[in-house]
């Protein structure tokens, strides 16, 4: 399980109980697990399917920071099963857990479309850097400022 999202709780996000709102996290971790089935299908056009049994284990409280994880379970033809975890970033307890969340590829037409893919592409955002090994770039000269231009103010008292 590759833990994507962090999410820091916050009083709009709690229900009458102290505790967050259940509706809430299911919404957040649809919305993680769909970027994340985007990604892997390469298109933006999908649709929540099936969300399995929830099973929440864990309260979450007020100024808690949880972690929100996804995998891929399984490809079918015209979809993509994902489990889903939540965690607490502190001790690491589990909080909910989702068997199964099945999205549906789409065309343009909004139809369920074959998306052709049998296994993970990566997960990991991927930043262009220099290997580790290689030298630093060459630091430069400070770039001049040009002088800042300050009206003129005639001095208070009718001097001149």
């Amino acid at each position: 399980m590759i833990f994507h999202t962090r999410r820091w709780i916050k009083p709009q996000d709690l229900n009458p109980n102290g505790s967050l709102f259940g509706g809430t996290l299911l919404a957040w971790l649809d919305e993680e697990a769909a970027i994340y089935a985007s990604g892997q299908l390469n298109n933006s056009r999908l649709v929540t399917k099936f969300i399995s049994e929830i099973n929440f284990i864990n309260p979450v409280r007020l100024g808690d920071v949880i972690e929100l994880g996804v995998m891929v379970r399984e490809f079918g033809r015209t979809s993509i099963t994902l489990g889903c975890e939540v965690r607490d970033k502190a001790t690491g307890q589990p909080i909910l857990t989702i068997d199964k969340i099945v999205f549906v590829n789409l065309d343009a037409a909004g139809s369920a479309a074959p998306h052709g893919r049998q296994e993970v592409t990566e997960t990991r955002m991927v930043y262009r850097q220099p290997p580790i090994d290689s030298a630093p770039p060459p630091v430069s000269a400070p770039l001049a400022r040009p002088p800042i231009a300050r009206p003129r103010v005639a001095p208070v008292g009718g001097g001149a």
